[in-house]
């Protein structure tokens, strides 16, 4: 059997590396783009949001369609599946 048996952990890793970059945030409905302002254990702060509607390609320089959101949005962290950071 093999275990694993020690565990490290990495400060700066995460939600919290991405911080004051823009990302896109893959949640159980919808996709979210925009700056990430703010990290905690229930939310993220997204500033200069949009809700993604389609993407097109994913390495193309901008999203095929998109409706930006009026003030910052908060996404709870329990609802994203996936995140990284915005290539353009």
């Amino acid at each position: 059997m093999k275990k694993v048996v020690t565990v490290q952990e990495v400060d700066g890793e995460g939600l919290v590396a991405l911080l004051d970059k823009y990302v896109t945030v893959w949640c159980v409905n919808y996709i979210y783009s925009g700056k990430l302002s703010g990290v905690n254990d229930a939310d993220i702060l997204l500033t200069d949001a949009c809700v993604v509607y389609e993407t097109g390609g994913l390495c193309a320089n901008k999203f095929e369609r998109s409706e930006p959101l009026p003030k910052p949005h908060y996404i709870r962290t329990s609802a994203i599946e996936s995140y990284g950071q915005r290539g353009f």
